[in-house]
Parts: C-alpha cells; sequence; structure tokens
C-alpha cells in the first residue's frame, strides 16, 4: 500500500510539471476558450429567461453577439477618440514635460543641493520620438491579438450555441459522481458569474469615476484614463496602483504642484478604494473568501504561465480550483488553507 502511495506520488511530481508546460504551449487555445468561457457566463441567466421564454438558441447566440460585437465597436470608437486626441495635443504636452522636469531638476537643487536628472538631455530623447515608438508597439501587439480575439469568438459562439457542455466535462473527467458533478457545476457557475457581473460593474464605475475626475481638474486624455483603469481594474489588486501611479504621474505633468495636485490624487485614490476596497467585497459575498496569500501566488503564478491575461484570469481560475478542491476529502484542507 505504501509502495503504490509512492509510485502515485512520484508519478504525480513527474505529471504536473509536464502538465504546466502543455499549458503554458498552448495559450493559443486555453486562453481563448477560457476567456469564451467566461464572456459566455455572462451571458447565461439572460439566455435561460429568453429559453424559458421559448426563444430558439440559435436567436439567443445571435442576441449575444451582437451585445458583444456592439461593446468591441464601442472600446474601438472610445479608443480611436482618445488616439485622435493624444496626437493632435502631443507636441503642447512634450513641452508641458520639459517645463515640469526643469522646474523638478531645481527643486531637488534647492532642496538637496544637487539634482541626479541634470545632465540628462530630455530634449534630445523627445527629438527621437519616443511616443510613436510606443505607439507603434501597441500598434503591434494589438494586431498580434487579433488571432487570438477570432479564436475567442469561434469558442464563445460554440458555447452560446451549447455545442460543448462543460457539466458533461466535468462527470467524465474529474468528478464522477453524477451528483457531485451537478452540485460542483451549479457553485461554479453562480460563483463565478457573481464574480464577473461585480467585477465587470466595479471595473465601470472605476473607469467612468477615474475619467470624471481626470476631466473636473482638467487633466489630459480623461477618455484614454477611463479605459485604462477601467482595463486594468481586472487585474486583481495591482490594478488599482497601477491606476493611481500612473495617472498621478501624468497629473504632475498637467497641474500646478500644489493642493490641486494633492487633491487629484486624493480624489482617483478614493475612487480606488470605494469600488476596490468597499463595494466589491459587499457584493462578492462569502463566496470568495480567499485569503491575500493565495491572491497574491495565484496571480504571479497565472502571470507567469500566461502573461497579462493569465493574471486577468487568475482569480476566477482560482475560485474555479478552490470549488473543485473542497468536492473531495483528501483535499478539502487545501481548500481551507487558501480561505
Amino acid at each position: 500500500m505504501n509502495d503504490l502511495r509512492l509510485t502515485n506520488l512520484l508519478l504525480l511530481i513527474i505529471a504536473i510539471p509536464i502538465l504546466l508546460f502543455g499549458v503554458k504551449m498552448l495559450d493559443f487555445i486555453f486562453i481563448p476558450l477560457i476567456f469564451a468561457m467566461f464572456v459566455t457566463l455572462l451571458f447565461i441567466p439572460g439566455l435561460r429567461k429568453l429559453k424559458r421564454n421559448g426563444v430558439h438558441k440559435a436567436i439567443r447566440a445571435g442576441l449575444a453577439l451582437l451585445v458583444i460585437i456592439l461593446g468591441m465597436f464601442g472600446l474601438s470608437y472610445l479608443l480611436q477618440l482618445t488616439s485622435q486626441e493624444i496626437f493632435a495635443t502631443k507636441a503642447e504636452f512634450v513641452d508641458r514635460l520639459l517645463i515640469r522636469i526643469a522646474e523638478l531638476d531645481q527643486f531637488m537643487i534647492n532642496t538637496l543641493g544637487f539634482s541626479p536628472i541634470t545632465n540628462f538631455d530630455f530634449q534630445a530623447e523627445m527629438q527621437k520620438d519616443w511616443f510613436l515608438g510606443y505607439v507603434k508597439t501597441a500598434s503591434l501587439f494589438l494586431v498580434g491579438t487579433i488571432p487570438q480575439f477570432l479564436t475567442t469568438l469561434f469558442f464563445v459562439v460554440l458555447l452560446l450555441l451549447e455545442s460543448f457542455d462543460f457539466e458533461k466535462m466535468l462527470h467524465n473527467t474529474i468528478l464522477r459522481k453524477r451528483f457531485s458533478s451537478i452540485k460542483a457545476f451549479n457553485r461554479i457557475e453562480k460563483d463565478i458569474v457573481t464574480f464577473l457581473q461585480v467585477k465587470f460593474l466595479v471595473s465601470l464605475g472605476t473607469g467612468i469615476g477615474t475619467g470624471l475626475f481626470c476631466y473636473a481638474f482638467d487633466v489630459s486624455f480623461p477618455i484614454f484614463w477611463g479605459l485604462f483603469a477601467f482595463i486594468i481594474n481586472f487585474v486583481q489588486m495591482i490594478g488599482s496602483f497601477l491606476t493611481i501611479i500612473f495617472c498621478s504621474l501624468f497629473a504632475f505633468v498637467e497641474l500646478e504642484l500644489s493642493m490641486t495636485l494633492l487633491y487629484f490624487i486624493m480624489s482617483i485614490s478614493s475612487v480606488q478604494i470605494v469600488f476596490g476596497s468597499i463595494l466589491e467585497p459587499i457584493f462578492m459575498g462569502k463566496s470568495f473568501s480567499i485569503n491575500i496569500i493565495t491572491v497574491l501566488v495565484m496571480l504571479m503564478f497565472w502571470g507567469f504561465i500566461w502573461g497579462i491575461p493569465g493574471m486577468i484570469l487568475s482569480i476566477p481560475l482560482t475560485v474555479f480550483i478552490k470549488i473543485i478542491l473542497e468536492q473531495f476529502e483528501s483535499t478539502k484542507r487545501f481548500a481551507k488553507l487558501m480561505q
């Protein structure tokens, strides 16, 4: 018996690295599939209501796809408006940046007696047109995501047409007992739908609040900063800090070094606190009682495996893993360690 356990343990130790390697190498399949599953889950409550009213599944799928496509067009339109605004005011922003750097340089000399940025030729760096370089890099990144977006859309269509039965897959692979598989599937669906809906609304509120404060304090590109806050907020914990840091650095160029800058930083920080630290935990409920260590570890783990998409997917994947671990007596203790 002990020999069998030892053999199983050794096989598990060998299998896990191979499995992780496969998951990392096949990211072009797994990332779109998982994104598609989560996107589809967002529409599950509405689709079930339409089904009860006798609407054909092809029409249900078409309506959901229409909402997704309209959302993508809306996002593309906002990005286009933002890019036009950025290109139109680039020269003015660079001039303000050089003035503010000179002020900071003089302030450090007066305060510390020296400045580490005195001998750095910012004017020469600006003439290298680094901005266009960043735009070109971002454009290439967006072009590179088109195949994954189309693959995700393909999987969404399959899932909306009910060509893939996730409950049946659970029953045939991980959970062999029919009752356990149905119970686990219902729990996974309920918890992840709640997470996605709350996260979307919280991120939307964060983006709108950030954009409005940028507009109120006359910080350039409020649409861009609203979109940035909305998208980056899907990365748990890190997203809030990045929004505050980047907005504050940008406002340093735009606003005078006075209480106005401090009020702006306090305002965008309050948006993050209200939506991320108060409203989000309230609406998430006890289903997401995952401790901070687990969140950080899973964030780094999935970020290492799949990069930024992995960081976005880390929390719902962790919820899924936690629910599965709770279904077996031998792994319940690992699920409790995650709480």
